[in-house]
């Protein structure tokens, strides 16, 4: 692993510990050069399905897309990185479950949202607002009241 302060390609692990329930191996490395610490991330490299968008589009799986959607949607509200990777896990789990070669963009929505929900009541009204293209105050009503019903 190369040092991402001095460059040199020569560093040891000084701490190995799992992460985001089991999916990830966090380590502690330590540059042999500038003595500098960093962590670094393993996770196994899954072959995700294509995505078939609504407009019959085919796209590769893109991590970086679903991570920046649901950023956006939880801008400036009170979850960690912890929880959004861990949900991002979850939700490549399930999609990898379906065991198809091409799944559709709608049900990656839907386990955003579904994601969304548990983790913060705003972010999931962001995210929904514009996955399902709300274009009246009735719409914001109507997902507001069957979050409250989900809730009691």
């Amino acid at each position: 692993m190369q040092c991402p302060f001095c460059g040199n390609k020569t560093t040891r692990v000084v701490d190995s510990r799992f992460a985001s329930d089991g999916d990830q191996v966090r380590r502690r490395r330590e540059c042999l050069s500038c003595d500098e610490r960093f962590t670094t991330y393993e996770t196994a490299n899954l072959n995700m399905p294509i995505v078939l968008k609504s407009n019959n589009i085919r796209q590769v799986f893109s991590e970086h897309k679903l991570r920046d959607g649901m950023l956006r949607a939880l801008e400036k509200r009170p979850v960690s990185a912890d929880q959004i990777e861990s949900a991002i896990i979850r939700i490549k789990k399930s999609i990898l479950s379906v065991g198809k070669a091409e799944v559709f963009s709608g049900h990656i929505g839907e386990h955003v949202l579904e994601e969304l929900r548990h983790l913060d009541d705003v972010a999931y009204i962001r995210f929904a607002s514009v996955y399902n293209s709300f274009n009246t105050l009735a719409e914001f009503k109507g997902i507001i009241e069957q979050m409250e019903k989900l809730k009691n």
